[in-house]
């Protein structure tokens, strides 16, 4: 659901008493990382680094579609429903999590969305040709549903329908960033930042005892991506968005956008250019923001005020091209100048 950047760091190298911020970046999940660690100068860049790639080699074993050996892989060609296929703690995690979202969103977050994303030419199967027919998108729905997924006592995953698939991009990577922020934490690190793929976790402060920032971008195709629409100050929690303001087509001067309401089978229309969520994990953050996007700012605020700990911005873009903001309740106290 999830495609491109939508968060930055906002960048300002410093040093205090020693302590400065030592900067490592590298390629993971079809997409970059960026971590900030404030240390000494004793720090040890190529072994946090090494550590950093085991840790998000193993997240992607366990959840990239482009890895035909990988978990997600092997269930998605399971060729029979009630197959059970035992898995791995990183994945059971992040499935446990997911159907926590599916059911938190009423089924707008819903990782089993692929026959839908591929049926309006955003998927692995490549541009639209023309728009489907209603038939076919009742069809894909057959295969859509995070429920036709069952999780075992034993941990074990099985599909009720054997057409049911797994795409977990819009909530693996929030999982990424928070394993690297574990792998930082067991190192001894008590401040530092981790991004991927624009999803963000930051812990302590920057080496002057400030907090960390991050802006979220602004939500138009035109905006590069050091544009600011925002600036969330950040301590020990996470920040996601999501937006669809980067991938979406025009046919007959309707817009179409990337993001599928998995209830109805078709894009959004409700608006919505960008969701950002505020989360003590990044995981759950990641999937929330995907699920804003669809559920819509009403509902999407009167969830995320539903819940302890976590907050949120949604912007929308009203008829005359300018946006209007709908934040939770205490999200404004979380915005910087």
């Amino acid at each position: 659901m999830k495609r491109g950047l939508a968060l930055f760091f906002l960048f300002c190298l410093c040093a205090c008493g020693g302590r400065q911020e030592h900067l490592l970046s590298g390629k993971t999940m079809g997409t970059t990382y960026h971590i900030k660690v404030v240390a000494g100068r004793t720090f040890d860049p190529a072994a946090v680094q090494a550590r950093v790639e085991a840790c998000l080699g193993r997240v992607n074993q366990s959840m990239s579609t482009f890895r035909p050996d990988s978990e997600i892989s092997r269930f998605n060609a399971l060729p029979a429903a009630d197959t059970p296929l035992a898995i791995s703690a990183d994945f059971l995690s992040v499935m446990q999590i997911a159907q926590d979202i599916y059911r938190l969103t009423g089924g707008a977050w819903d990782g089993t969305v692929d026959p839908l994303v591929n049926l309006w030419g955003f998927g692995k199967a490549g541009a639209l040709h023309q728009l489907p027919t209603a038939e076919a998108v009742e069809r894909a729905r057959q295969a859509v549903g995070f429920d036709l997924i069952a999780i075992d006592a034993g941990g074990r995953l099985s599909k009720r329908r054997p057409e049911v698939t797994l795409d977990l991009a819009s909530i693996a990577k929030g999982y990424g960033v928070d394993q690297v922020a574990a792998v930082l934490s067991e190192l001894g690190f008590k401040d530092y930042v981790v991004e991927i793929g624009g999803e963000v976790y930051a812990a302590g402060a920057r080496p002057d005892g400030t907090a960390w920032r991050v802006g979220i971008n602004r939500p138009e195709a035109t905006a590069g991506l050091d544009a600011v629409y925002k600036v969330v100050r950040l301590d020990n929690r996470a920040l996601a968005t999501s937006g669809d303001y980067r991938n979406f087509y025009q046919v007959d001067g309707k817009r179409y956008s990337h993001i599928i309401d998995p209830r109805t089978g078709a894009p959004i229309t409700n608006q919505v250019v960008s969701a950002s969520v505020v989360a003590p994990d990044c995981t759950r953050a990641d999937g929330l923001a995907t699920g804003l996007m669809v559920m819509g700012p009403e509902a999407g605020i009167a969830l995320l005020d539903r819940l302890d700990g976590v907050e949120g911005l949604i912007v929308t873009r009203q008829a005359d091209g300018t946006f209007k903001d709908y934040g939770s309740k205490g999200m404004a106290d979380l915005m910087a100048e």
